[in-house]
């Protein structure tokens, strides 16, 4: 009996360390998963960047806390957008993961500048708040941004 609650408090304790190592790993996919996105928009465009990186559920709160719905509704919101001219850049300051490895959340400084004419160039920055989901993939999406 001595062996048995040995060999399970051992099991036990290898199980704990596989998932301390299992969330350090989403926290880095997390991480790299931000990156990725903010490259994106700098790459191709800030709309195909917000539409490629959300979950098909994703919410976005945008403006005078209006709160956009869907994948195509976010899309759509920065299509109609004039946004040619705008970029935006940001780094996860913190990057946490829930112990089951299905949601996390990054938080971190934005900097949005849109040029309206040469040397008119409008300036914004604030803090960002994103919630990740991992797909059965294994990839992560935002669902609130």
């Amino acid at each position: 009996m001595k062996e048995i609650s040995i060999a399970l408090l051992i099991s036990a304790f290898l199980a704990g360390c596989h998932r301390v190592a299992d969330v350090e790993t989403f926290r880095k996919e997390i991480f790299q998963t931000e990156r990725s996105f903010e490259k994106m928009t700098r790459e191709k465009s800030i709309a195909e960047a917000f539409y490629a990186f959300a979950d098909s559920a994703a919410v976005i709160n945008r403006g005078n806390d209006s709160l956009i719905y869907g994948r195509e509704a976010i899309l759509n919101y920065y299509l109609t957008r004039n946004l040619k001219q705008a970029t935006v850049q940001w780094m996860p300051d913190y990057v946490a993961v829930s112990d089951d490895g299905t949601l996390g959340y990054t938080f971190g400084n934005y900097t949005w500048k849109v040029v309206k004419a040469p040397g008119d160039t409008l300036m914004s920055r604030g803090v960002f708040h994103t919630v990740w989901k991992r797909q059965a993939d294994g990839s992560w999406k935002y669902v609130w941004d």
